[in-house]
């Protein structure tokens, strides 16, 4: 899904290292986004329970779902392989923020909120899975629609 096809590694490292480099590009861009997204979230309802970033790997499933549906080969919109790797692997994993959660599931943890790890690891596994579902069923409709 994710690969390049196999023409693309015939041209002398060239397409990888530019692949590469949009993937580090995306992957920068994403991050700025969690950061910006995250931040916000928090500020507004406060860090006692890290809702900013459930609310990244939430929407970042969707995000990813909608996307890798939308642009895959019996999608609405075919998208290159090098343009899913920047938008899924650099955008989306920059995004998403799988090693903060965990971190702070640790640390919610470590200080004893036994309930609050366990909420925010139920939370997170139920509302990203439920997110990329959803992603996916509003592009299959999409995709539907459109033939």
């Amino acid at each position: 899904m994710l690969l390049l096809p196999d023409d693309a590694y015939n041209c002398g490292g060239v397409t990888i290292m530019w692949n590469a480099v949009w993937i580090f590009v995306g992957g920068g861009l994403g991050s700025l986004a969690r950061w910006g997204f995250s931040g916000l979230i928090a500020n507004k309802f406060g860090e006692t329970f890290p809702w900013g970033t459930l609310f990244v790997n939430v929407s970042g499933s969707f995000i990813i779902g909608l996307f890798a549906t939308l642009t895959g080969p019996d999608g609405r919109w075919l998208a290159p392989a090098t343009f899913r790797q920047f938008f899924m692997l650099g955008i989306c994993g920059g995004y998403t923020t799988f090693s903060s959660f965990s971190l702070q599931t640790l640390s919610l943890a470590e200080d004893g909120e036994w309930f609050r790890a366990a909420a925010n690891s139920i939370l997170s596994l139920v509302l990203c899975l439920a997110g990329v579902w959803l992603g996916h069923l509003l592009a299959s409709a999409m995709n539907t629609s459109s033939r």
